[in-house]
């Protein structure tokens, strides 16, 4: 077989071309039982636009709709802007070294697996518990989300906001992937309009069609700036130092959209719907996030009392403030209504995923083989329940104030994510250098970007900067907070030491270039694969662009 497209066979076409493509389930190593140990495999049940929306999903959460407020309050306007535009091209670089591995291997375990596979057991050892880690603290900041969204009508002890959100998160997963597909699209479908919806709102009331028709335009670039001075430190350093302090609240916003790799392994039609996902990711980061930060500096002075999370209360959402300032009275509950369906929606993605990644662990052997116990459906539930456990953290809301807690777990979860898409990027080289040495063609996989590798290389040492100063701000004089260097350097130091203990226990090389794997899976995956028909009508096709 041609070197330059030997591991890479065509689609097979269906032999129903009428029949609906989300009905058809081809069979798959992924299903069945596993002889090893009798359990039930994971079963491809997420539909494309399942897959489609789950991406979307990723993206959009409760760091846009709430977390921009510290960033606001933090950078100014332009920092804020600045730092979201600087983190969308570092995520972009990781997504489309992430997509051109799991298109061509979606495989349980995505990223975790490949790592074992590219680099070595060591390192999929520390991607795979750091993974883990970074959904598990996830999931308590978005039920503390939840219960500053609620606050905004009711005083109600955060407790009982809190335990409402935990049982619609664990409701949702219990009933296994398909059901957190329609979900999670029925969510993210909410989230879209919303986002969409406040930007043009946003673009309204800037040009002075609110009730009080008053033009806004770039006041508030002017008057108090464009900057913040950090920490009132003067001139460029002050601005400089704004800025770099939205980078880790805006990686925690970005910090999901790794998500479809962990969904690959349940997804149908993966050659086709996971390029698709991934080619419109830059859409998402420049509609979504530049759009949404772009409206958020027009509309909000980064001296707005209300930026202040610490007061727990969900006026501290840029877009509510917005909407009050502008006098629109019933707007604001109906936006925070949309915006507490987003912290469901992220909450259950969290688990999902949480629990995604402990059966991928487990079935790499890096966890206890009871992780891999599944229903008859498929469905992960030791898994499922294990992790579910920790959404108790978020209780410490109670007590310790929900918005402070929030920011908490926010630097946990954003250096630990970065830390995931260093993995990423590390295992993409890797992954280039083999097709290299072993004279595979990239042109003819499912997905293929022609930035490679130096995106990868760009993604991975911004990564490390990033995680290395995420906790700067307490090495100024006067500003050492403990709470902040832990939550910020406990998962960087955590690392390497993951990484050294598995080396130290494994004892196995990291893998020549000349040795990687490109050939097992592939006739399942290649199974599972196939030609959607063609569309019927204008609607159809419509659709099928869409998804």
């Amino acid at each position: 077989m041609d070197n330059e497209n030997k591991g890479f066979s065509g689609e097979k076409q269906l032999s129903n071309s009428n029949a609906d493509p989300e009905s058809l389930q081809p069979t798959t190593s992924l299903q069945g039982t596993d002889s090893n140990n009798g359990d039930v495999r994971l079963v491809r049940q997420l539909k494309n636009r399942h897959i489609a929306m789950i991406s979307i999903g990723g993206v959009i959460g409760t760091g846009l709709f709430l977390g921009t407020a510290t960033s606001l309050k933090s950078g100014g306007p332009a920092g804020l802007l600045l730092g979201y535009i600087v983190m969308g091209t570092i995520c972009y670089s990781v997504m489309i070294s992430l997509g051109e591995m799991v298109a061509y291997l979606p495989i349980p375990g995505g990223h975790i697996k490949l790592a074992e596979r590219f680099v070595d057991p060591a390192l999929s050892f520390t991607m795979g518990w750091n993974y883990w880690y970074n959904w598990t603290i996830i999931l308590p900041t978005e039920l503390i989300a939840a219960a500053v969204l609620l606050g905004f009508w009711s005083n109600v002890n955060p407790g009982v906001w809190i335990t409402v959100t935990m049982v619609v998160t664990v409701s949702i997963n219990m009933l296994g992937a398909g059901v957190y597909g329609e979900a999670e699209f029925i969510f993210a479908s909410i989230k879209v309009i919303t986002v969409v919806g406040l930007i043009i709102l946003g673009v309204v009331l800037d040009l002075g069609g609110g009730p009080k028709h008053d033009r806004i335009g770039f006041r508030y670039w002017k008057n108090p700036g464009s900057f913040a001075q950090y920490s009132d430190i003067p001139g460029a350093k002050g601005r400089f130092l704004a800025w770099w302090a939205v980078m880790t609240q805006a990686a925690f916003s970005f910090i999901g959209t790794e998500i479809v790799a962990i969904a690959a392994g349940e997804a149908r039609n993966p050659r086709r719907n996971l390029p698709r996902a991934i080619r419109r990711v830059y859409i998402r980061i420049v509609l979504f996030y530049i759009g949404g930060t772009t409206i958020i500096g027009l509309l909000v002075p980064y001296t707005a009392k209300g930026l202040d999370l610490a007061d727990g209360t969900a006026a501290s959402s840029p877009f509510v403030i917005a909407i009050r300032n502008a006098g629109i009275k019933s707007l604001p509950s109906i936006i925070n209504a949309c915006l507490l369906t987003s912290a469901w929606s992220a909450a259950s993605s969290d688990l999902y995923t949480s629990s995604r990644a402990l059966y991928g662990l487990a079935a790499s052997g890096n966890a206890p083989k009871i992780f891999l116990r599944t229903a008859k459906n498929g469905l992960p539930y030791v898994s499922i329940i294990f992790c579910s456990c920790f959404a108790f953290l978020s209780y410490m809301g109670v007590s310790q104030g929900s918005g402070k807690v929030f920011q908490w777990f926010v630097s946990m979860t954003a250096v630990a994510g970065l830390l995931t898409w260093f993995g990423i990027s590390v295992t993409y080289l890797r992954f280039y250098q083999g097709m290299k040495v072993q004279g595979y063609n990239r042109r003819v996989l499912p997905f293929a970007s022609k930035l490679q590798p130096y995106a990868a290389w760009y993604a991975m040492i911004s990564c490390f900067v990033i995680c290395f100063t995420s906790g700067w701000q307490v090495f100024l004089k006067g500003k050492w907070a403990t709470d902040t260097f832990v939550t910020n350097y406990l998962p960087l130091m955590l690392y390497p030491i993951l990484y050294i203990g598995a080396k130290l226990v494994t004892k196995r090389p990291i893998v020549k270039a000349s040795e990687m794997d490109f050939v097992t899976n592939i006739a399942e995956i290649e199974a599972d694969t196939y030609v959607e028909p063609p569309p019927r009508n204008r609607i159809e096709a419509f659709w099928q662009w869409l998804m």
